[in-house]
């Protein structure tokens, strides 16, 4: 990575220093995505409505009452607040995407179309643009991650097996994947801008995202295909032998078999090599295949469940330390905050987050040339106004206090 300062003088130049975001978003696939790009360098400035928007003060929320939600999505990004509802606010965005820079002109929304901000009326202004939209569906009508969830399919493979009726995932799993492929999206955008010049028009609807993801995991040609639907199985894993045990001592413990090497660990660590050939010959089956594992998992757990309720989780974990097997322990988000692995996580830095207070936050996990890129706070709402106006537009202190003084930014 370069010893170049950014154009901000703040850190070392990172690959998408000098690229410019304007971001007119909220909730969580855009947002994470604005913020994957400027943790890698790109100047992203947030614009909200005066008083921020929706996800403002999105739960969780920091004991003075701010959203560590906000401030979690939001990190190293610019924020201007407008009244996207006045014509002269509307005017004045477009205005700061045309004048954005060489490497500006890229527009990234999941807000509705407006008069003044639709792809067709920057495009009038900046032939180059870059203008991408996440909607809901397709047909641009909304939809949510649960929503996207509920459709999917996943809802209804989630959770235990006697479980009746659909399970919701706890992660916002499709706003992540979402949030990336958009990343992704302006990045191919304008590397083809650099090679032709020419702007793109991009459009990513959340549903098709799970969707893809079904179909990419093979599930749904499984659906197509199958004589028999996937069934629901808990916490046991699919097409291989692995699920959660406990310990004589209560604590819950993943253990995963993905290959023959593993298998052959386990039946060692269990000190039943010998009863192995037996039982495989009684269900004519071979434990070193992964399909036979899966099939004859009632057996395997039952062996593996009493090796566990027999022994604390100290003594399992010496054993299963020195073996080749996946395996992990379970905990809670507070256990993990008091283990003091964040601490000594580079990823993790800590940040002063104004109005809530210091914690631990992420930077990017990618790490380039061997140098983790450190977590830069969110800002405040609407902190970066003055200096947008001033910085892109070249505006004066007199003309900037009349759009203050007007209502059309805050």
């Amino acid at each position: 990575m370069s010893n170049t300062r950014d154009a901000r003088g703040d850190a070392p130049a990172l690959p998408l220093a000098g690229m410019r975001i304007i971001e007119l978003s909220s909730y969580v696939a855009s947002p994470l995505a604005g913020m994957v790009l400027a943790q890698l360098g790109a100047d992203v400035i947030r614009i909200d409505p005066l008083g921020g928007a929706h996800d403002r003060s999105r739960w969780p929320l920091a004991p003075t009452g701010e959203s560590l939600y906000w401030a979690g999505l939001n990190k190293g990004k610019r924020s201007l607040t407008v009244n996207l509802r006045s014509e002269g606010g509307r005017r004045l965005v477009g205005d700061i995407i045309e004048a954005s820079g060489p490497d500006g002109g890229i527009v990234l929304t999941n807000a509705r179309e407006v008069h003044g901000l639709t792809d067709s009326d920057l495009r009038r202004r900046r032939q180059d643009l870059i203008h991408l939209r996440l909607t809901g569906q397709r047909d641009g009508s909304t939809a949510v991650d649960y929503t996207a969830n509920a459709t999917s399919g996943f809802a209804m493979v989630t959770g235990d097996k006697n479980r009746e009726g659909p399970v919701n995932h706890v992660v916002p799993v499709w706003d992540v994947s979402a949030g990336l492929y958009i990343a992704i999206g302006l990045l191919a955008a304008e590397r083809h801008r650099r090679v032709t010049g020419l702007g793109q028009s991009l459009q990513i609807a959340l549903e098709d995202v799970a969707v893809a993801t079904a179909g990419n995991l093979g599930y749904l040609a499984e659906a197509e295909l199958s004589r028999h639907s996937r069934e629901r199985m808990g916490n046991q894993v699919y097409g291989d032998f692995g699920r959660d045990f406990v310990t004589a001592d209560g604590v819950h413990v993943m253990l995963l078999v993905l290959t023959s090497r593993h298998w052959t660990n386990l039946t060692e660590i269990l000190g039943i090599q010998e009863l192995v050939p037996h039982l495989e010959r009684q269900f004519d089956a071979d434990f070193k295949s992964g399909d036979e594992r899966y099939a004859h998992r009632g057996l395997l757990n039952g062996l593996v469940a009493s090796w566990f309720a027999e022994r604390t989780f100290d003594e399992i974990e010496s054993a299963l330390k020195s073996s080749s097997l996946l395996w992990s322990r379970y905990q809670s988000f507070t256990e993990l905050v008091a283990s003091g692995d964040l601490a000594v996580n580079p990823l993790m830095s800590r940040l002063d987050q104004p109005g809530i207070g210091q914690h631990f936050a992420p930077g990017p996990p990618l790490v380039m040339n061997g140098t983790q890129v450190a977590a830069r706070r969110a800002p405040a709402i609407g902190e970066h106004t003055d200096d947008v106006l001033s910085e892109l537009l070249r505006y004066t202190d007199a003309e900037i206090k009349h759009l203050h003084d007007s209502g059309v930014v805050e």
